[in-house]
């Protein structure tokens, strides 16, 4: 009877990125309304959602600038503007890394939820295997034992089918090198991630933290590489240890780094955290500082408990896909992505003996600033950067720091220089730096073709192999693969099997490179030879250090020239604005000393006002006064007008009385 399994990889790109827009609230819709996108995440994020959503459905902005005074058009076309000439792909992804750290559980919410390709695989119950198919094509059907082990990978293609006893041989005294294999896993395996720590301390592989689904995970996975039998480290509350009096157990991380520190401790670095309770604290001293600092939690292997290091001095800014690189008893931390999304490429040196921090200046051109790169050391003396990305692109070019010196250059590349990535992993293997994974989401889709994936060196049977867990390319994957290298040294080609188009070994660029092509596959190694006769780099001839410092001085030449466009056309900006402004004062100038002058007539037209008034009832007095005179005056003149008439009547007996004479009117007649 035949056992059938299913796989599936979930939403795939452009799939998945359709549905967290239509989740988030755009709905496919080519000029999209931020107003429900505002409802659910803050102002900066929905901006640059739609930022993103834009540059992946219409490409890079070429609208004008807003005329209009309104902020919140001004500020959609200036994001949309900031991502340049990223390409749609890449655009997609961010936004949903975007998505996911802010609501972590979209994906599951998503209504429209769109099935992915689905996979029967036979299992270890047929002899017979059936045709597989792999990138279209059908291969041969094969003879194989019940004792055959099949591992499924997505897409429909298979990585292997081994023997159990040749794929456990892989581990010791198989003769073939530089070949990937899954080899088969004993016990639980943890829970698909990316952008976890992992580390090795006595032949086993520690992975601690990471990211599934947007969910920050703090589980504490070992892989015994001697057995490869998976198991989760049991986390102890603990009593009070040296590093700290109160070990807690560690929130939820992602984005860190994951380093031994001698044979009984791990230390976690930096790395994105939802936990705003973290507070920054020295050994006698509380330091004070604006924003979240990087904070350093140790892990006792012997009393199975997590606690945080005290440190001396001012601790970096709190951030995610950093560098952490190990030099001698230092750690040297460079760039990565702040808690606000904005990168960095400072240089923070953590001394392990005295736990003290310290911020490097060094001259020359550093790297721009950029998160998930690579960093290696050579000869104990140079710190290598490749690669990485910023919010627009991704980069595919080394730097390298004289740490003796503290001075940046740029050397030449040679060879087939690897794709620009960011999200890739490296160790190095004598002199020898190799390169896993990552990509800028345009590489196939194959387990070591991941962002955020984890690389490490071990041994086997007194030989050295490569080790790489988890990551992310679509899905989230939880599989362990291994590498033997053949640490050959010349630069001849060699035919591979099997290797992935996402591996490479890239050392110092002061060599040629050595190419080895896998035969019937796209993949290739490529591989630069690290010279350390005297630890200093070689120049061979001058035309050619002229011709790189030409290159270099056009490059700085022409970023000179985008900053001093860039500037001159802020300084424009600012002196209209300051013009405005200066205008705007003048008329509001203007308007208090009309209003001054109104309100210094209207205080006058109340004091005449008040005048008139006592004037009116001054009057009213008067006119009384003058009619009371006016009504004694006629009463006076009538009594006298009264007495005369009553003279005038009596006037011939008075007159008489009076001895006056007889009037004389009858002697006249």
């Amino acid at each position: 009877m035949k056992e059938m399994a299913r796989a599936s990889s979930g939403l795939a790109y452009p799939e998945r990125f359709y549905a967290a827009a239509s989740y988030v609230g755009f709905g496919g819709s080519p000029n999209p309304s931020s107003k429900s996108v505002t409802s659910k995440f803050s102002n900066d994020v929905a901006l640059l959602l739609y930022a993103l959503y834009q540059q992946a459905t219409l490409g890079p902005c070429t609208i004008p600038k807003p005329r209009g005074w309104s902020p919140i058009e001004q500020g959609k076309w200036t994001s949309w503007q900031g991502l340049g000439t990223m390409a749609s792909t890449e655009a997609m992804r961010l936004f949903v890394k975007i998505l996911e750290e802010e609501d972590p559980g979209w994906y599951s919410r998503v209504s429209n939820f769109v099935a992915g390709p689905v996979l029967d695989v036979e299992v270890n119950h047929n002899p017979k295997v059936e045709p597989v198919m792999q990138n279209g094509n059908a291969h041969p059907e094969t003879k194989t034992n019940p004792e055959t082990k099949t591992i499924p990978i997505e897409n429909g293609s298979m990585l292997q089918s081994l023997d159990k006893g040749v794929a456990l041989d892989c581990l010791g005294s198989i003769s073939v090198y530089d070949q990937w294999v899954g080899p088969p896993v004993n016990g639980p395996r943890p829970k698909a991630r990316y952008e976890h720590g992992a580390a090795v301390i006595d032949d086993k592989m520690y992975v601690f933290g990471g990211n599934h689904n947007g969910r920050y995970l703090n589980d504490l996975q070992v892989l015994d590489l001697r057995s490869f039998t998976w198991s989760r480290v049991e986390v102890k509350s603990g009593a009070e240890s040296l590093e700290s009096p109160s070990p807690l157990p560690v929130p939820p991380c992602a984005g860190h780094s994951l380093i031994p520190w001698g044979t009984d401790k791990l230390l976690s670095v930096a790395g994105h955290t939802k936990d705003q309770s973290e507070a920054i604290q020295g050994k006698n001293h509380l330091v004070i500082a604006v924003g979240p600092r990087c904070q350093v939690k140790v892990f006792n292997l012997q009393t199975g408990t997590w606690s945080t290091l005290k440190t001396y001095g001012q601790p970096p800014v709190s951030r995610g896909g950093q560098s952490v690189t190990v030099v001698g008893s230092s750690l040297i931390i460079f760039g990565g992505q702040d808690a606000k999304r904005s990168l960095l490429n400072d240089l923070h040196l953590l001394d392990l003996e005295t736990l003290t921090w310290d911020e490097l200046d060094a001259v020359g051109v550093p790297p721009s600033p950029r998160s998930d790169h690579a960093a290696a050391v050579h000869a104990e003396r140079y710190l290598l950067i490749f690669g990485g990305g910023s919010h627009a692109t991704c980069f595919n070019d080394l730097h390298v720091l004289d740490l003796q010196a503290m001075e940046w250059s740029r050397p030449k590349q040679q060879g087939e220089i690897p794709s620009p990535r960011a999200g890739h992993a490296g160790v190095t293997v004598g002199e020898n730096w190799f390169i896993v994974g990552g990509g800028d989401n345009t590489t196939g889709r194959v387990p070591l073709a991941s962002e955020g994936l984890s690389l490490v060196l071990s041994s086997y049977n007194g030989e050295d192999i490569l080790v790489s867990f988890g990551g992310y390319n679509g899905r989230y994957n939880n599989e362990a693969h291994v590498l033997k290298p053949s640490h050959k040294s010349t630069l001849q080609s060699k035919m591979l099997e099997t290797v992935p188009d996402s591996v490479l070994a890239v050392q110092n660029a002061t060599t040629a490179t050595r190419d080895m092509e896998s035969e019937g596959q796209e993949g290739k190694i490529r591989e630069i030879v690290m010279d350390n006769v005297d630890s200093e780099p070689k120049i061979t001839n001058e035309e050619s250090l002229l011709s790189a410092l030409k290159s270099e001085k056009e490059e700085l030449e022409l970023s000179l020239n985008k900053e001093k466009m860039v500037s001159l056309q802020l300084k424009q900006e600012l002196t209209e604005a300051e013009t405005r402004n200066t205008d705007l004062y003048k008329e509001l100038q203007s308007v208090r000393g009309q209003l001054a002058t109104e309100q210094s007539r209207c205080f006058k037209l109340e004091v005449d006002v008040a005048e008139l008034r006592q004037k009116l009832q001054t009057m009213e007095t008067l006119q009384k006064e003058l009619e009371l005179l006016q009504r004694q005056k006629a009463a006076s003149e009538q009594a006298a007008a009264l007495n005369a008439k009553q003279r005038q009547s009596s006037g011939g007996v008075w007159g008489w009385l009076a001895g006056a004479p007889p009037s004389q009117k009858s002697d006249d007649d």
